[in-house]
């Protein structure tokens, strides 16, 4: 077990490194204002998306995903606690950013990037879960939804127990973040992959 301090570390570190929000930043350099004015108000990959702009999107997720990669790699040198740690700290820093007053994303691109460091065979679970629902039913929210709910049964059955609890707990979390768009499923009312905002 890590000292501490050197866990203290790994979680202000990480938070610091996951507040980062890539969404914002992009949509702003690109001219198109604050991305949280249009769609759904969030700053992740699939409001993004809905600005027409597909390269903005595609450098979202991969950004938003380092943050979650680079914050356990980093942390790994100080041990796998604190790699967790760090992992965590990154997921609560893209939801609850200090820049932007405590309101970001749903975390799934975050996640993804943690489970790449983590555990790259969950990492593959995870895509393939996103991909084949999205493909399915073309909603971003209940492709994420069918991700996080298999990724820690995947972690688990890779034998990482204590990575397993940590993404039952992440899930747990994106799960409840994402209970306005759970209700418009049920409504019938959610956005598809690929709808444009409206003006």
């Amino acid at each position: 077990m890590a000292e501490p301090l050197v866990l203290l570390a790994a979680l202000v570190f990480g938070y610091l490194l996951g507040s980062i929000p890539f969404g914002v930043l992009f949509t702003r350099l690109a001219g198109l204002g604050d991305i949280r004015a249009i769609g759904s108000g969030n700053i992740g990959t699939t409001n993004v998306l809905r600005t027409g702009r597909r390269d903005l999107a595609a450098a979202t997720l991969i950004f938003d995903a380092l943050k979650g990669t680079v914050a356990v790699l980093v942390a790994a040198r100080w041990g796998y606690d604190a790699a967790l740690v760090a992992g965590f700290g990154a997921f609560v820093g893209h939801l609850f950013p200090v820049w932007l007053g405590f309101r970001g994303g749903k975390g799934v691109a975050t996640y993804l990037g943690l489970l790449i460091a983590i555990s790259w065979i969950a990492a593959l679970v995870f895509a393939a879960l996103w991909l084949a629902t999205a493909a399915l039913a073309r909603y971003s929210s209940l492709a994420a939804i069918a991700a996080l709910i298999g990724s820690p049964i995947a972690v688990w059955l890779l034998g990482r127990p204590a990575a397993a609890v940590l993404f039952a707990v992440l899930s747990v979390i994106a799960l409840a973040r994402h209970h306005d768009n759970i209700r418009r499923l049920l409504a019938g009312t959610e956005s598809k992959i690929g709808a444009k905002a409206k003006a």
